[in-house]
């Protein structure tokens, strides 16, 4: 809702600002942009059902791809609000998996959450693994994998550097998994090249880890995301 009501009030603007400068130019502008304004407006439409109905959407990768690895942790805590952590071993290394805390529809805490987890653990972890869903450019395929370094993650704002901060006290490398999809998938009703990429990408986390790190190493992986409909 505050987003098409942004769209409203930037069209509002250029109308007005028209009109005030007589300037046709910004009328031109205008309409170079409604088509634009028209695609995102509808997909902030369709998602609002989406969210009501409590299914996972295309940001939900970074969840899922977590959930998969909750289901194999045998203690589970909450390091900050509206966000889960679990313990698990992975080929002799400890797991600590991060995610908002489902199914209810919430980013969580991630950036709070890993900051309390590494000083829990004395900042003794060796990597961190974020997992989320990335917009693609046109002609790029939907559910496409990448890997890059750094924190997976939208937000310009607390949760990022949180991460970031923690990471650079106590020297942890951090490694970045992204699954491309569009702005309208991404708020919208999890697609089916999504799902079956979250598969794929929880392959990728387990290759850097085995690649990465060695036994007796504890990683944290961050599944990045609106948790709708993903339960842990």
């Amino acid at each position: 809702v505050n987003s098409l009501n942004l769209i409203y009030k930037v069209i509002r603007h250029y109308l007005i600002m028209a009109k005030k400068l007589n300037s046709v130019i910004l009328l031109y502008q205008l309409q170079f942009i409604v088509p634009q304004l028209v695609k995102i407006s509808e997909a902030y439409s369709k998602a609002v059902n989406t969210f009501v109905r409590g299914i996972p959407v295309g940001d939900s990768l970074g969840p899922l791809v977590a959930s998969y690895l909750f289901m194999k942790a045998d203690k589970k805590w909450n390091p900050s609000r509206d966000t889960i952590a679990g313990e698990l071993d992975f080929e002799g290394r400890k797991i600590i998996v991060v995610k908002a805390e489902g199914p209810m529809a919430t980013v969580g805490r991630p950036g709070e959450a890993v900051s309390n987890v590494i000083e829990e653990y004395k900042g003794k972890v060796s990597r961190i693994i974020t997992i989320d869903a990335a917009l693609k450019l046109e002609g790029e395929k939907t559910g496409s994998i990448a890997e890059g370094t750094g924190v997976a993650m939208g937000d310009p704002g607390p949760e990022k550097i949180s991460i970031e901060r923690v990471a650079v006290k106590y020297n942890i490398p951090i490694d970045a998994v992204i699954v491309k999809m569009s702005m309208e998938e991404a708020i919208t009703e999890m697609r089916k090249e999504i799902y079956q990429s979250a598969s794929k990408a929880l392959e990728l986390v387990k290759k850097i880890i085995l690649e990465r790190t060695k036994a007796g190493d504890i990683v944290v992986v961050v599944g990045v995301g609106n948790t709708v409909g993903v339960a842990q």
